[in-house]
């Protein structure tokens, strides 16, 4: 390797996937900054010479992307553009020996776990002491915060757990400690994420943590937001909804996927849940928290799903109108449980199925929109894109949910990452537009 502060010591670094493995990206490029490497992410400029790819391997499509894009530097690497190419995270942890077969350009693989070995490539240290000195990549108002690693959930369809390992907890005063870093670098929001947020404190503590994880963060000053993404809803800590709902600044949002509602499919999927038990989960949550938004995710054509199976689902998703919902059509993965089953379910059948859910989705996120014209929520603003300042309400979670719009003319004064008073004007299927109070 050339002498540091060269040309050769700028690195790039691209994240496929989840936001957990955005948050993986931004500690190893705070790694990489300690250790005097220039850094960047998804740089536009090809003047990097080390890139290094963090891969998704969760479904065929993500699967796909992952290896499109080390195809794509592999290219640059042979065309001389390029002086080292790494590869990292699910995709390599998964698939390790057959990408070192199929793509021998590539310097080296590393797993999830790996960043350590993939330091020590790099003839940097990896510094155990950094805890939260990551580079956030988000606008610099919100971050994504990971409170564990892993999972121990038996999920049918899943591969995670292959590529993820068991539930590992960070303890509650690294992440306190991480949360006032983050707080003093301006990050007024927290979006709490793991493979399973109801899992936290088991593996460390021995007993269900959330709550109290949740009391310790609504406490650091300067987090204005806390947000619960993924949680899953066997064992659901339900003193969790208590602090949500005396806490002001949790907000009254949880992503909880929930995959399929029939008896026989919860059973095949290994959920852990009947369909009573779900439900009156969804009504106990909406009755502690009356303004709580769920989001969840659901599953079509798993296989063994009946046509009664799929019209069950329909009519459950009719019947709870989610605040923000999605639906993935169903993977064949290897050595998941489900990939001992017959993929029974054709692809188009499949993708039929998901479409007539989201239409459906559609309708209904309509109504509850339309059902906020005339009033006023406290809005964080993001962005501003074609000609609006664009944000979100404590309901809507980055990227995946509802944002509001509001005109951004001469008399219209935002400052992106601050908070305003917005009245809802006008609503459509998925967005809000409305006029500063």
């Amino acid at each position: 390797m050339k002498v540091r502060g060269q040309k050769a010591n700028k690195v790039n670094v691209i994240t496929l996937g989840c936001s957990k493995n955005l948050v993986d990206s931004e500690v190893l490029m705070g790694q990489l900054r300690a250790n005097q490497f220039d850094v960047t992410h998804e740089a536009e400029t090809n003047d990097a010479n080390i890139v290094i790819v963090n891969t998704c391997g969760f479904i065929d499509n993500a699967k796909q992307e992952s290896i499109d894009t080390i195809l794509r530097y592999a290219d640059e690497k042979e065309a001389g553009r390029l002086d080292k190419l790494y590869v990292m995270g699910c995709l390599s942890q998964r698939y390790k020996d057959e990408l070192e077969t199929e793509i021998p350009q590539v310097d080296a693989y590393f797993g999830t776990l790996e960043m350590p070995q993939l330091m020590k490539k790099l003839e940097a240290n990896y510094q155990h002491e950094l805890v939260g000195e990551r580079l956030i990549t988000t606008p610099s108002h919100y971050a994504y915060f990971k409170i564990a690693e892993g999972c121990n959930r038996p999920c049918s369809f899943c591969a995670i757990p292959l590529m993820r390992g068991k539930h590992t907890d960070r303890s509650i005063e690294d992440l306190v400690r991480e949360a006032k870093r983050l707080a003093s670098m301006g990050t007024k929001e927290l979006i709490l994420i793991a493979q399973d947020l109801t899992y936290y404190g088991l593996q460390a503590y021995g007993e269900r943590k959330l709550p109290d994880l949740l009391r310790h963060l609504s406490d650091v000053e300067g987090i204005e937001w806390i947000r619960m993404q993924y949680a899953y809803p066997s064992q659901f800590p339900m003193e969790a909804l208590t602090v949500m709902a005396e806490r002001e600044n949790i907000c009254k949002y949880l992503d909880m996927p929930l995959q399929h509602i029939s008896d026989n499919m919860l059973k095949t999927m290994r959920r852990g849940i009947s369909k009573r038990r779900t439900i009156e989960l969804v009504d106990t949550m909406r009755q502690r928290v009356p303004d709580i938004a769920l989001r969840t995710t659901l599953i079509a054509g798993h296989p063994g799903e009946t046509q009664q199976d799929f019209e069950e689902l329909y009519q459950w998703v009719a019947d709870t109108k989610f605040d923000r919902l999605g639906i993935f059509t169903y993977s064949h993965e290897e050595s998941t449980h489900a990939y001992t089953l017959d993929d029974n379910v054709p692809a188009e059948t499949k993708q039929d199925r998901a479409d007539q859910i989201m239409e459906l989705q559609q309708g209904i996120s309509l109504e509850l929109n339309e059902q906020k014209v005339g009033q006023t929520y406290k809005v964080l603003f993001d962005r501003k894109e074609s000609g609006y300042f664009v944000g979100r309400t404590q309901y809507d979670s980055p990227e995946v949910d509802n944002e509001v719009l509001v005109p951004a003319t001469k008399d219209t004064h935002v400052r992106l990452g601050d908070f305003a008073t917005v009245k809802i004007n006008e609503a459509s299927d998925f967005d809000l537009y409305g006029e500063l109070v």
